[in-house]
């Protein structure tokens, strides 16, 4: 295929980046601190660039076991959770060592599944990530290998790393791994495969050409091809690059074709909407006079609390809620910034009068224009 969309990858400006296992471990050696340091080195560029960045970083099983002397990676859950903790100490101390180098600060962030799928730690995460980038601090995420447990282990960090990039609005999302990038078949075990270097997220043919992990790390190249496929339901593009080419994320934000890219269907606000019009059921509704119905399907701006004169349900932050005009004609429906009860509250008031009216404020929307869908 044509290569043709490397300058959706320019224009991006959030990227999460995951690190693999085996290239921080280079390949069970303990952790390559050259490799970290120049890896460290690229992102702080990044960030100078005016791109905000997210880092999803492997390495604390794989660590743990380098300093316990294990050479074959644990089967059993409470190894694999001691040796995380082991791991975690140095791979965190590593990473704080090196943007510290370049007067960049880092935060460390574990996360579980149950912190994704509760809707309520899934907003919390998000404002905690969002308020990171917003202070310019490079969040460090990796699963908390030491309390999950086998029902809810994400299983790798490269569906954690698609998630999380649902999670922020990412546009891109940069797998680096020890590989040049995705294959048409496995390239350890045939020399004749070719690098693939464009396709469709959702391409189903995919799975069949993806092969497996190594003895470090849980992933492989299929699980990216998940982690691609959760990243594109909200419009993000994926990268799979070789974390060991030189350079390699300066390279890609210059627009060079390394790697496999791997596009989604749809813009990343064309996915969100259609994802947000697709729900039939909503957990209430929001009256708007017609001063915000015109701003909101007009102007195709946010919906203030100024503009809305009544709120019907029973709903939380963060729920898809529908928007009526005074007649109860659908208009829209979106994600609400406030529950039911802190937004009849704030309804019908400026958005300066947020904080005063609940003693804190969350957002100055009661929906934002990027979640809201016409309907």
């Amino acid at each position: 295929m044509t290569i043709n969309n490397r300058h959706k990858l320019k224009q991006a400006r959030r990227w999460v980046v995951k690190i693999g296992s085996a290239l921080l471990t280079a390949n069970g050696q303990g952790l390559d601190q050259l490799a970290m340091r120049s890896w460290v080195a690229q992102m702080v560029a990044l960030t100078q660039q005016g791109i905000e960045l997210i880092l999803v970083s492997s390495g604390a099983v794989a660590e743990g076991m380098v300093r316990m002397n294990i050479t074959r990676r644990p089967d059993a859950l409470h190894d694999l959770q001691a040796c995380a903790a082991i791991g975690q100490m140095g791979l965190v101390q590593a990473y704080e060592t090196h943007f510290r180098e370049h007067g960049c600060k880092a935060a460390q962030i574990l996360l579980t599944h149950e912190d994704l799928s509760d809707r309520q730690r899934y907003l919390n995460a998000r404002s905690t990530l969002t308020t990171l980038i917003e202070w310019r601090v490079i969040p460090v995420i990796n699963e908390n290998d030491t309390v999950a447990t086998d029902e809810i282990r994400f299983g790798d960090n490269d569906t954690l790393a698609a998630l999380v990039a649902n999670l922020v609005d990412a546009e891109a999302l940069i797998i680096l791994t020890d590989q040049e990038g995705m294959f048409d078949r496995d390239p350890r075990h045939d020399s004749a495969a070719i690098l693939l270097p464009e396709v469709r997220a959702m391409d189903e043919g995919l799975f069949a050409m993806a092969g497996g992990g190594g003895v470090l790390g849980r992933g492989g190249m299929i699980t990216k091809v998940r982690a691609a496929r959760f990243a594109a339901r909200s419009g993000c593009a994926t990268v799979i690059a070789s974390g060991r080419s030189d350079n390699v994320l300066q390279r890609l934000a210059a627009g060079e074709a390394l790697g496999t890219l791997l596009l989604p269907d749809d813009d990343r606000l064309t996915a969100r909407k259609q994802w947000l019009a697709s729900h039939l059921q909503t957990a209430g509704r929001v009256v708007l006079d017609v001063g915000a119905v015109k701003a909101v399907t007009e102007q195709g701006r946010s919906l203030l609390p100024v503009g809305v004169k009544a709120v019907e349900g029973q709903f939380r932050r963060g729920e898809v809620v529908a928007c009526v005009d005074e007649s109860g004609r659908q208009i829209a429906v979106g994600l609400v910034n406030y529950s039911a009860e802190d937004s009849k509250r704030i309804i019908g008031q400026a958005s300066d009068k947020i904080s005063e009216i609940l003693g804190y404020m969350s957002d100055e929307e009661l929906m934002h224009r990027d979640n809201m869908a016409l309907t």
